[in-house]
């Protein structure tokens, strides 16, 4: 059985991360000893479920998911993860793919009862995913799916879907985080 992709999103730019006092990519950051993205590239791995990195430098959300899409078109279904969630756990991933299939054409993680990330679409949000563009990322698409019916906000335990790198603090943040597990 085919599993869905993990689209690891590494295009942003950054510039909550710089403005902070950050140098340069915020993915390229030091947490624990390793830059930020090869944390999340960790998680991906060890899921044992597919992936992809869209690090192309698009211009908004929409558009790198789009192209990540675009890129992978044949999969049965994607996991949008931004890069900058470096904590999300191997586990988390499976779970979420586990759970995306009818009636579920999105799945949501949600922590402590905040939505997070990696969100989930089943292969039918192909088009909708592939007309994206602009900043707002795939919200557009999570609320059409919601009103269908195809939505399932799933609990996880795993702060790492909410623990994402746009600050200094954020990296310091996430450092306390790893340490504690």
């Amino acid at each position: 059985m085919q599993q869905p992709v993990v689209l690891l999103l590494a295009s942003g730019r950054g510039e909550r991360f710089i403005a902070s006092g950050g140098q340069g990519s915020k993915l390229r950051a030091m947490l624990a000893g390793r830059p930020v993205l090869e944390h999340t590239l960790v998680a991906a791995r060890a899921s044992g479920l597919p992936w992809h990195v869209e690090g192309a430098g698009h211009p908004g959300m929409g558009d790198s998911i789009a192209a990540g899409v675009a890129a992978t078109r044949d999969a049965p279904g994607w996991l949008v993860l931004p890069a900058d969630l470096p904590l999300v756990r191997p586990a988390t991933l499976q779970r979420i793919a586990a759970a995306l299939a009818a009636p579920h054409t999105v799945v949501v993680p949600t922590w402590q009862g905040e939505r997070g990330h990696p969100v989930a679409f089943a292969a039918s949000c192909r088009d909708a995913l592939l007309a994206l563009t602009g900043p707002g990322g795939a919200a557009a698409v999570v609320r059409a799916q919601a009103a269908r019916g195809g939505l399932l906000e799933l609990p996880v335990d795993d702060a790492g879907i909410r623990t994402d790198i746009d600050t200094l603090d954020d990296l310091a943040a996430a450092e306390r985080l790893l340490a504690a597990r």
